[in-house]
């Protein structure tokens, strides 16, 4: 930073600067935002460092900072926060007086490097709200080619409609993954749609959608290729995107149209080729279908299995083997439930809560005909993965019907209630019923219930995580589940 700079932080934001340092409206802040989301076009055409300073009193106040991709930084160190007195940011000083673009024509210098300097005003409606300063690495510079020229011509020409409040343009919000930038490919049209200069990556991205020939004095619109979006550029003013595949290649593009003294003057169209982008993403697509239709499949697998295990228990005449039968057709159709959700998400998490919710409607339809178990749930779960859904789902089917069999003799009804609580430490699971308790001496460490040997073994086994066991407050019993985020994250 130059000599007399200050720093008032590097944490602070543009939106905390502003409410600090000026009486900036909403409506400024926003229009300020949505520059410093399109400046890197200034940046690249022009070759050089943008910065965004509001002023406060005497001094500016440098808010946000944009690095060319096209050339070399001359600010390595972060400058937002720096304050500077407006006397030595005099360029500065007089764009926000005079409303106007001021150069400067001897070379600044910034740590040991030849710098031009260029105050741009920021208009929005009829007042100045800041200004961009656009600073310019001398020492790189080099005698310009046709494509650098039209980058400065351009650059000029988007400074200008900065300056005049025509730029960013209205209703310009880019899809930020593909949005192309100008070292992919750049067009310069006239006002007619005629292409004055195109880059050679532009010319090569036309190429393989199969054009060939030279696209300077080409009108866009008359390269068979269904081009609609010049004409609405030109005619309506506003900046637009669109996509074109032809030949086996897909190209989006992004076109603003250039706008001086209130007419349109051309238009910049930029261009990148995003054929593998799109193939990848039909891939991704292609994938998650077939992952989706495989969980179908292991849902309808495990419903037949536990069909035929029901089958079996209503043949079966010994009590015990029917007993057990029955607790196996509950634990897969647990697992079913997982897999029946993971069909239908797009990733591997499911929204446990639901899963929770039939686990418990599963065990309310399948409870003795003799009372009534009402079941419910308290708190979120949040999104699980896979690996943590299926095991927890097992665990809290097993719990669930074991208070539903043990926790209720000699009553009519009964209660359950699953508390699910999500935490930054983990995820805590507690089920809760208001029976008699728990036998005196009980521990589960020394049961020899299978039902409760799974749950220890898969909780603290296959989870990494912590369960107890004790007196609830009603006076029944308390089951607590402790998984770690680690494992059960996001």
């Amino acid at each position: 930073m130059r000599e007399g700079g200050t720093s008032i932080g590097r944490v602070s934001t543009l939106r905390t600067l502003a409410a600090q340092r000026t009486d900036l409206s909403q409506h400024d802040v926003a229009h300020l935002y949505q520059l410093v989301g399109e400046w890197a076009l200034l940046a690249d055409l022009s070759f050089a460092d943008l910065l965004l300073l509001l002023r406060d009193g005497d001094e500016f106040v440098t808010v946000a900072q944009k690095r060319p991709a096209t050339g070399q930084t001359i600010y390595v160190d972060d400058m937002v926060g720096v304050v500077m007195p407006a006397e030595e940011r005099f360029l500065a000083d007089r764009a926000w007086r005079e409303g106007r673009i001021c150069r400067e024509g001897d070379p600044e210098w910034e740590s040991g490097v030849p710098v031009r300097q260029e105050a741009i005003p920021v208009r929005y409606g009829d007042r100045i709200i800041a200004v961009v300063s656009r600073d310019s690495n001398l020492a790189s510079a080099r005698v310009p080619s046709q494509l650098e020229m039209t980058y400065l011509q351009t650059a000029g020409d988007l400074a200008r409609m900065v300056s005049e409040g025509t730029f960013p343009l209205p209703g310009s919000e880019p899809r930020l993954d593909l949005v192309p930038r100008v070292g992919d490919g750049m067009m310069r049209l006239d006002a007619k749609g005629r292409v004055e200069y195109a880059s050679p990556n532009a010319m090569s991205a036309y190429r393989r959608l199969g054009i060939t020939r030279n696209l300077v004095g080409e009108h866009l619109g008359d390269l068979g290729l269904d081009d609609r979006l010049i004409y609405g550029v030109l005619d309506t003013r506003f900046p637009a995107e669109h996509e074109i595949e032809a030949n086996g290649t897909v190209v989006a593009r992004r076109a603003f149209p250039l706008v001086a003294a209130g007419e349109v003057i051309g238009a910049l169209v930029l261009v990148r080729d995003i054929t593998d982008l799109r193939r990848r993403d039909r891939q991704l697509i292609t994938m998650d279908a077939t992952i989706r239709e495989i969980h179908h499949r292991v849902k309808n697998n495990l419903q037949t299995v536990a069909a035929l295990l029901r089958l079996q228990a209503r043949r079966s005449t010994a009590p015990e083997a029917r007993a057990a039968l029955e607790e196996s057709v509950r634990r897969v159709s647990s697992i079913a439930l997982v897999h029946e959700t993971l069909s239908q998400a797009l990733d591997d998490a499911v929204a446990f809560d639901e899963i929770a919710d039939k686990v418990m409607t599963m065990v309310g339809d399948v409870s003795s005909p003799e009372r009534v178990v009402t079941t419910r749930r308290t708190g979120s779960s949040g999104l699980l993965p896979a690996a943590v859904a299926t095991p927890l789902a097992l665990v809290l089917a097993e719990l669930l019907q074991n208070a539903a069999e043990h926790a209720f003799t000699g009553a009519r009804e009964g209660t359950l209630e699953v508390r699910l609580d999500r935490r930054p430490t983990g995820l805590r699971v507690e089920v809760v019923d208001d029976g008699g308790g728990l036998p005196e001496g009980f521990a589960m460490e020394g049961s020899t219930r299978l039902g409760l040997q799974i749950v220890r073994t898969l909780v603290v086994g296959e989870l990494g995580g912590a369960i107890e066991m004790g007196p609830s407050e009603a006076g029944g019993t308390s089951v607590v589940l402790d998984v770690p985020l680690a494992t059960a994250a996001h």
